[in-house]
């Protein structure tokens, strides 16, 4: 009968062992996505956005487990709080931001931004489970926009010459009109010849009333 029970006790803390060795937290960050995964052992299942390292600033790849938790923590570096903080590489952590407008893009100095109310929940997931049963893993790569920017250059020039070339048009109607309007002086009747039918001499006689010559010089103009 002993001998049954010492079986039993040690396949109990066998399981026991099993069970915990088990239990833990999960997370999965997809840095191409811009998105957190977390599971953990009790069939808790999480799915949040994340900013992660911009352009100069990239987050590190790799497996790691937490090295410390701070509830309120301020990074003088940088100048920035980042409250509910796990570090999991040196000064990496995953922390929660007020910048919440730019979750879902690269924005952080290498950090993993969470929303703060999903920074607490994971801060006490960790708690909950243990440093030591909790796995964070970093993979893929955070687009930098480089064809978005080499688009927008292109647009840029194109944009760039297009002033240029209504220069170049404005220019040639201006040239147009201008020989459109010598054209027409030099198609215009004579002005000698206008002149001379204007100031013709009069038929009337030069005692008749309302008669007054133009004389101009010896002769008629």
């Amino acid at each position: 009968m002993r001998r049954v029970l010492g079986v039993l006790a040690v396949l109990f803390l066998s399981l026991a062992g099993l069970a915990s060795a088990q239990a833990g937290v999960q997370v999965r960050v997809d840095l191409a996505a811009q998105r957190m995964q977390v599971t953990t052992t009790d069939g808790e299942i999480y799915n949040w956005a994340i900013s992660s390292g911009r352009k100069g600033f990239r987050s590190p790849n790799g497996v790691y487990s937490p090295t410390r938790l701070e509830r309120s923590w301020y990074s003088r570096k940088y100048g920035g709080a980042m409250p509910y903080s796990v570090f999991f590489r040196g000064g990496y952590a995953i922390h929660g931001t007020t910048a919440v407008g730019a979750l879902g893009r690269p924005a952080s100095h290498g950090c993993i931004r969470l929303h703060p109310a999903h920074a607490a929940k994971l801060f006490a997931l960790v708690k909950k489970h243990g440093a030591g049963q909790t796995r964070i893993a970093l993979n893929g790569a955070s687009s930098d926009g480089l064809s978005q920017f080499a688009r927008a250059g292109g647009a840029k020039s194109k944009l760039a010459k297009a002033p240029q070339k209504s220069k170049v048009a404005l220019a040639q109607s201006k040239s147009k009109q201008r020989a459109a309007a010598i054209a027409h002086q030099r198609g215009a009747p004579n002005w000698d010849a206008a002149r001379d039918q204007l100031f013709m001499r009069p038929t009337l006689p030069p005692n008749a009333y309302g008669y007054q010559p133009y004389r101009a010089g010896p002769t008629w103009r």
